[in-house]
This record gives structure tokens, sequence and C-alpha cells, in this order.
């Protein structure tokens, strides 16, 4: 028996238990996985709030990213070995010391990434990957407005679309997180506490908006997102912190300039082994050549994990943050 953290039933993060499970033995295409390291990440807590319901309902084991060894593989399995370093996105299962999980979901992590590294960039660095390369295809004629500039998947995006050459304006909620903004590639960042960011955007662009808004915040945002953007921009909803947008009335976006709205999820960029080999390769490029640099700035024991939920959903966690069973 191994150490996991289980959700009995849904609700605050006082809800996530410490406990021994069973594992058991790989299937078919399956892999058992020794983790080094397990991600945190704001769509652990939908799933532990109930926001997001568990696929197959309760008691379930929250996580969808982490790193380690594997142990076994299944029948047929032939892309990966006992020894190797892995990583990986989903599905849910990672709060855990070993796992079973699917092999074909499985990278081998590339010598010059370590696996905290690994483990806290795959769900985040991924989302930043398609975000920015797939979503709307970011370049050097690009503005771009980032909220929560100083989180997770904002500080690698900051980086990553600094140098694809656009112009990265980011809004942070405190003095220091906007300080730690602008040291990842924003040339502008808005305090979004003590100024009206739409108003900021309007200064920074003369007048002219951005072309693509990338919004993980949700209600806090919302429709203010919508009138940072040029004509015809992109409006990317791909999150909601602050709580879900309530009532979208599909008209605003003809109201405020023949706007595009989409509400992307990782889980359909990297839905066959292809997809998932393209993204991954892509971001362990930019992380291995140094473009882009994982800082993992909090560290806590998986069996912490009720104060790592509480930290994070109270807004002191800054970039990536990791659990180590």
């Amino acid at each position: 028996m191994v150490q996991a953290i289980r959700v009995h039933e849904t609700g605050s993060a006082d809800v996530l238990t410490w406990e021994h499970v069973e594992v058991g033995e790989p299937g078919p295409g399956e892999a058992r996985i020794r983790h080094t390291a397990i991600g945190l990440n704001f769509i652990d807590t939908y799933f532990r709030s109930g926001l997001y319901p568990a696929p197959d309902g309760v008691p379930f084991i929250p996580g969808n990213e982490g790193a380690g060894i594997v142990q076994t593989v299944g029948e047929g399995v032939s892309h990966i070995k006992p020894g190797d370093r892995v990583a990986y996105v989903g599905p849910l299962g990672a709060y855990a010391q070993e796992r079973i999980i699917p092999a074909d979901r499985l990278v081998v992590i590339p010598d010059a990434i370590d696996d905290k590294a690994a483990a806290g960039m795959m769900l985040k660095g991924m989302t930043a990957q398609y975000l920015l390369r797939q979503t709307f295809n970011v370049g050097p004629e690009t503005t771009l407005l980032f909220h929560a500039a100083a989180g997770g998947v904002g500080l690698i995006a900051g980086q990553w679309a600094a140098h694809l050459g656009a112009t990265v304006i980011g809004t942070a909620g405190s003095e220091d997180k906007v300080d730690l903004a602008k040291a990842n590639g924003y040339q502008h960042v808005i305090n979004y506490r003590t100024e009206n960011f739409v108003e900021r955007v309007k200064e920074i662009t003369a007048g002219k908006g951005c072309d693509v808004v990338y919004d993980s915040v949700g209600k806090d945002t919302y429709p203010g997102s919508l009138d940072c953007l040029k004509p015809r921009g992109l409006w990317v909803s791909f999150g909601q912190s602050s709580g879900p947008i309530q009532d979208f009335n599909l008209a605003l976006l003809a109201q405020k300039g023949s706007l595009f709205a989409t509400r992307p999820t990782l889980f359909s960029y990297i839905a066959t082994r292809e997809q998932l080999e393209m993204t991954s390769g892509d971001l362990f490029d930019v992380v291995s050549k140094g473009v882009v640099k994982i800082a993992v700035n909090q560290e806590y024991r998986l069996a912490d994990a009720v104060q790592a939920h509480t930290d994070l959903e109270g807004r002191k966690t800054t970039g990536t943050t990791v659990l180590i069973p």
C-alpha cells in the first residue's frame, strides 16, 4: 500500500484526506509510476470543490500533473520502460506516492529538465503552448493582455510571448507580483487593485486595444476583458479563479467590435498521442534552451495538501508549486 490524498465529499480544502490506498499492477497499455514530484494547479481546487465533477464520482484522488520513475509497464507498452523519468498531465490521480496511468499519456523527461520543474510545468507549460502557438499564433505584430501574470501559466506565457516578439501586457494583484511579472517578460504590468485595467490597456496601446486577451480569472475580469480588445480581437477564457462567468451575453461580442471568443481546455489540444508529443516537445524545447525558465517557488509535502490548497486559493502563491510525496 502507498499513501495518497483522497476526496470522499467535495467542499473546502479540509475534505482532502491523507490515507492508505492500493495501487496494483498495470494492465495492457498501462504503467505504474513512483512520483518524485506532483504539480499543484487551480484546476485541482475545481475538482475538489465540485465545480468540476470528477469523472468517476467520489471518492477520488485529485491532481492532474506529475513526474516520476516508471516502475513496471503492462503488455503492449514499448515507448517507455522501467527506470525512465516521465511526466504527464491527466487523468485524475496524481496526489499519490504511486499510481497506475495510461502509458500513452507519459512523455520522457529530457536530461536538461529536473523532476520538480517537469512536474510543475506540464499542465501550465502546455497550456501556455496551446494559448500562444495554437489558439492564437503570437508573433512580433501581436499585442496581448494576460491576466494573472504572476501565476503559474502567466509567468511561463510572459517569457515565451516576449521571446516571440510580442508586446506583452499583464495584470497582477500586488506590487510584489507586478515586479515578478516584469522579471518574466512583461513590458507592462497593471496592478488591478489600484488601477483600472481597461483604462490602462487603452493608455498603453494608444487606444487601439489588444489582438488577444488571455483570461483565467473569470467573473472579476468580465466584461472588462472584452473592452481591452481591438475590433475582431480574440477573448480566450481559459479559467475562472474568481468564479464562473454568469449569463454570458453573446450579443456583447457584436456590440464591442465583432469580437471572437473561445473557451479552450488543454485536454482538447493533447487528445491524441501525436498532439501530446508536439505540444510537450515544443515546451521541452524552449525550457531546455533556457528561453523559458521554470521557477518552483513553493514546495509542500503531499501530506500537507490542505495547506497548499488554502494558500493557492488565498492567492499566497506565485508561479509554480509542487507537492513532494
